[in-house]
């Protein structure tokens, strides 16, 4: 063994042996899989009207952005991928920015 090679121990996968559990698995990895989407859709929504709302060129594109991310926050929350409270907080965030720039 050289001075600077380092022994790794090995790593291995602890897989379920019980039939249930190994169908729960792979039903929890569909399910993670699915959920990802509707999760990322919401952020990417959310960002994207926030970013409209910061360069505010017109109040119909980030109205429409808007709409968009609120949209994608209750898909997201009727799903469960997100508690309904989670879904309302950040909609109501988004909506008292949006009030701030009217109200300038």
């Amino acid at each position: 063994m050289k001075d600077r090679e380092i022994e790794r121990p090995v790593r291995r996968k602890k897989l379920a042996n019980i039939k249930s559990q190994i169908k729960r698995n792979k039903q929890n990895q569909a399910a993670r899989l699915r959920n990802r989407v509707y999760r990322g859709t919401a952020r990417t929504m959310v960002r994207k009207a926030q970013a409209a709302l910061k360069t505010a060129e017109t109040s119909e594109s980030a109205q429409a952005e808007m709409t968009a991310a609120i949209k994608a926050l209750d898909k997201a929350a009727s799903k469960g991928v997100i508690h309904k409270n989670n879904a309302a907080r950040r909609k109501a965030r988004l909506m008292a920015k949006a009030n701030a720039i009217e109200a300038k």
